[in-house]
């Protein structure tokens, strides 16, 4: 519950002579719905000896109805909280917080000046007066040349208050249309936007309008907004607004006694664009300067340069000062006022080290660490990040390493979500596993609603915050990349929003990356990722995939392996007691084992298995081989470990066959040159002739007259590609249907 307040009782320590009148009467309409009195209003007023009139809270009192947002007692107490009071109790931590809520410190905290020891910074005078030349540059400065402009230079004077105002002045015109007007005019740039009176001045809008008015809802861009305080001396405003950074496009001297400073607010909206001011305006409070509230409206008035107000200029001091852009800015402000920890000694810890985070992957990665996976396309980079998020969910093994169990959220950025729902099915069923630990597995479908990391790693932690997840695994990560993947400082920015998930959620960050181009069996594991070296250098673990190249032989073997264990399987779902005819070496040669089926099945039989012998070579085909090596911060490098990528899933090479492989690029010298056109073209028909001859073989073995629909069936090829691999080759031809072998 938030915390109560007697209002009656802070109102002591607001000064209202250092409010404006807008806060003035935002007192007033905070006691009014508060429940309070006119008199509590108008005794609180009377401290205010240089502009309190008898009666006049009173007379204001009366025409507070109420509003959609009003005014609340929580203003007034946030004003007594700017002027420097304090609850004597801190509010209840167990609070839920809201979505404003700033989470580790408060607006309090960001003070970048201390007031006390600014030192003034100079403004004089341009010794060369050129008034358009002045006005050019704040329009080439604030608007594109079709933006509408609106500026005054018109004003009337108001017997009451003894003070002249401006009208609602022009915005008709383009700064296109003016900049080239005010060019031609030779000095006189009253005959482009009219005269003016001398002693008032004249004015300018500094957001552009729609043509059409000059109100709020005529602006067509919340770009920029006026930082604008007359209670200070103008080289005290100058040194302020440049200590701290404020990201001005133009500042101009008003002619008098204070500073109009253009800043950036790049909001999207109206709503944007008050949360934004607010902020900015209460950012220079709490460091010394007292802007003037009433100029907090988008469409609001500026002082004009390049005019002469009563004997005065006003004049462009600068262009382009303090940060590039808002979000440069407020990023900054809150930086300075870091929350980090003091350094301390080792001596204080030598004889008390505190724990190390356990492993979440046995000798590769602790808990609450980051890692990447990185390799090239078509190395399976997803499937093996379902595995291991499987492997976490059931606390198994993923690869060579035991993993912890527990909850693993996995931030789809790439698949629809049917697709990354059967995928993760499909993965667990090539597995093996029973999905026992699969309500440990949450999914977060994000594709076609990803946004920049920056962005997204606050919204992933406020859902995250009590899942007492121990890991997130993100993919990919090229979804989310916030600046240029080969500029060092954009990615160390992005590679800290990894260390804030893992931060505040205490849960390890996991997440993939693709290789550069080219290959990539030369280089070391860590300098194959693409783009900054900040992607190998930042994650405490990198898991690098890297292709071999398998040799014919090696190929060979396998398709022989694979035929050998389809023949065994359909022996022994048909032959009871075959292996007794068969001798122990036959096992393991695909011609006999061909040829003992051939001899013990039937011909049913024989001819049902076929289908599945070729899509056992097809597989050994698709099938690809990989290494993966380790770059290791927290525990020492392991050895690499050689894979099959048999789709869906990566299994370990148990068996040796792969270490002596070479990587992608490795020994490329000592390889044979790259082949010619003309080489491929012989490759690829003799691969053609193998699969029609295996295809003709098998089936002639069973049937006396092989057909063209055999040999398609056999091979899932259509008519017509088998009808022209028959062509192709001098030895085969075909005649009615039927294929013959020369």
């Amino acid at each position: 519950m938030e915390q109560q307040y007697d209002v009656r009782e802070i109102l002591p320590h607001i000064n209202p002579a250092l409010l404006d009148y807008t806060e003035w009467v935002n007192v007033g309409m905070g006691l009014k719905e508060a429940g309070y009195t006119a008199a509590d209003w108008e005794e609180w007023s009377k401290s205010d000896t240089a502009r309190y009139h008898p009666g006049e809270c009173f007379k204001k009192w009366g025409s507070f109805h109420g509003a959609s947002n009003p005014v609340g007692a929580g203003t007034i107490v946030q004003m007594a909280k700017d002027q420097g009071w304090r609850p004597e109790r801190p509010e209840d931590d167990d609070r839920a917080l809201d979505w404003d809520d700033v989470i580790g410190g408060g607006k309090d905290d960001l003070v970048i000046i201390d007031k006390s020891w600014v030192e003034g910074k100079e403004v004089a005078e341009p010794e060369q007066w050129d008034p358009a030349n002045q006005l050019i540059k704040y329009l080439e400065t604030l608007f594109e040349a079709s933006e509408n402009v609106g500026y005054v230079t018109e004003s009337w004077y108001n017997n009451e208050k003894k003070k002249h105002f401006p009208t609602k002045g022009n915005w008709d015109r383009t700064a296109g249309q003016l900049i080239q007007q005010l060019s031609q005019c030779k000095g006189d740039i009253g005959a482009v936007i009219g005269d003016y009176k001398t002693e008032v001045g004249a004015w300018i809008r500094f957001n552009p309008l729609d043509g059409k008015g000059c109100k709020n809802d005529n602006v067509t861009d919340y770009r920029y907004a006026l930082v604008e305080s007359d209670t200070m001396d103008i080289d005290k405003q100058n040194a302020i607004i440049r200590e701290l950074e404020l990201p001005i496009a133009c500042l101009v001297h008003s002619g008098k006694k204070s500073l109009h400073a253009i800043t950036r607010i790049d909001a999207a909206n109206y709503d944007e664009y008050r949360k934004r001011v607010d902020y900015l305006y209460a950012i220079l409070k709490k460091n010394g300067m007292e802007p003037d509230t009433q100029n907090k409206n988008p469409s609001r008035l500026s002082r004009m340069p390049g005019i002469v107000r009563n004997g005065h200029k006003q004049f462009l001091i600068d262009t382009n000062i303090g940060k590039e852009s808002w979000k440069e800015w407020q990023e900054w402000i809150e930086g300075v006022n870091d929350d980090l920890p003091e350094p301390e000694s080792l001596a204080d810890v030598w004889d008390n080290m505190p724990e190390l985070s356990p492993p979440l992957i046995d000798g590769v990665l602790r808990q609450g660490h980051k890692m990447l996976l990185a390799g090239p396309s078509k190395a399976g980079k997803s499937y093996a990040l379902i595995e291991m998020c499987i492997a976490i969910a059931e606390g198994r093994k993923w690869l060579s390493w035991q993993c912890a169990q527990g909850k693993v959220m996995y931030v789809n950025l790439e698949l629809d979500r049917a697709s990354c729902l059967h995928r993760f099915k499909d993965v667990y069923n090539a597995m093996g596993w029973k999905p026992s630990g699969m309500g440990n597995i949450d999914i977060w479908n994000l594709r076609g609603n990803s946004v920049p990391m920056d962005k997204l790693a606050p919204k992933l932690i406020r859902r995250a915050a009590k899942k007492n997840y121990i890991a997130i695994i993100i993919d990919p990560i090229y979804k989310v990349i916030t600046g240029d993947e080969n500029s060092a400082d954009q990615m160390a920015h992005f590679c800290n929003q990894f260390d804030k998930v893992c931060n505040d959620l205490g849960a390890a960050v996991i997440y993939c990356h693709h290789h550069s181009k080219g290959t990539q069996g030369q280089k070391r594991s860590m300098d194959r990722a693409s783009g900054s070296g900040v992607f190998a250098r930042d994650p405490d673990a990198l898991l690098d995939y890297i292709e071999l190249e398998q040799t014919e032989a090696l190929l060979k073997q396998e398709e022989n392996k694979a035929v050998c264990a389809v023949c065994i399987e359909w022996l022994d779902r048909h032959i009871k007691g075959w292996r007794e005819n068969i001798g122990q070496d036959d096992l393991y040669s695909e011609k006999a084992m061909l040829g003992a089926c051939d001899r013990l099945m039937s011909i049913d039989q024989y001819r049902d298995m076929l289908p599945s012998i070729y899509a056992a070579r097809q597989g050994i085909q698709r099938r690809t081989a990989w290494r993966i090596d380790g770059t290791l911060r927290e525990f020492e490098k392991f050895k690499p470990v050689n894979l099959w990528f048999d789709y869906p899933v990566h299994k370990v090479d148990e068996d040796g066959l792969l270490q002596d492989l070479d990587a992608d690029g490795e020994g490329q010298y000592q390889k044979k040159s790259k082949k010619t056109p003309a080489q491929k073209k012989a490759d690829n028909a003799q691969q053609r002739r193998e699969t029609l001859e295996t295809a003709y073989n098998n089936l002639a073995s069973i049937n006396e007259d092989v057909k063209v629909s055999d040999i398609a069936e056999y091979t899932s090829l259509s008519l017509n590609t088998v009808k022209s691999y028959i062509d192709e080759h001098s030895d085969f031809s075909r005649t009615n249907g039927i294929v013959t072998k020369s």
